[in-house]
């Protein structure tokens, strides 16, 4: 039997990937103010349709993939048990936009999610880590992240998120 899509409803397969009632939150939003600086942690940010956050120096192309990235709360206890540290990683160590809890974003490669009223995002890919996590993290910073980088997404449609908004999973868009 071929692998099941989101669209074959007859498989046991396709109707667990689309099952996730819960609901996540936001827990931190961060900016980098210039290449290379340390992220700023922000209570609120403004979303631009296919861009950005405003006020990060990143300028992804329109239509991009990595507009935005993400990462669970969960993996900040987890990288620092990886690396022997007390309690977990800052959120801005590990240079993603947006720390989400709640939810296993892993799950949601392919799906959409809504934060608060407005924000769309396309979740439409894994984070890998880079070889700043070893500047950043010391030795071994690399490889405790490795499965544990979060993800990156399209914005779909933009808006005003603040710490605390919840983080829904859309239903998947039907295939033609």
């Amino acid at each position: 039997m071929p692998f099941p899509f989101f669209g074959d409803d007859k498989s046991t397969v396709a109707r667990l990937l689309v099952t996730l009632p819960q609901v996540g939150r936001l827990e931190w939003i961060g900016l980098r103010p210039a290449r290379r600086t340390a992220l700023e942690a922000v209570l609120e940010a403004e979303v631009i349709t296919d861009r950005h956050l405003a006020g990060d120096h990143a300028s992804p192309k329109a239509g991009g993939k990595r507009q935005i990235t993400l990462i669970q709360q969960e993996y900040l206890a987890a990288v620092a048990g990886f690396l022997g540290l007390a309690g977990p990683v800052a959120p801005g160590r590990l240079r993603r936009n947006l720390v989400v809890s709640g939810l296993n974003l892993l799950a949601l490669k392919g799906r959409q999610i809504q934060i608060g009223e407005n924000i769309i995002l396309d979740i439409t890919g894994e984070c890998h880590p880079c070889s700043r996590m070893e500047e950043e993290l010391g030795p071994g910073g690399y490889n405790a992240m490795r499965g544990h980088g979060g993800l990156t997404a399209h914005i779909v449609q933009g808006g005003h998120l603040r710490v605390g908004d919840v983080v829904r999973v859309l239903p998947p868009v039907p295939t033609a």
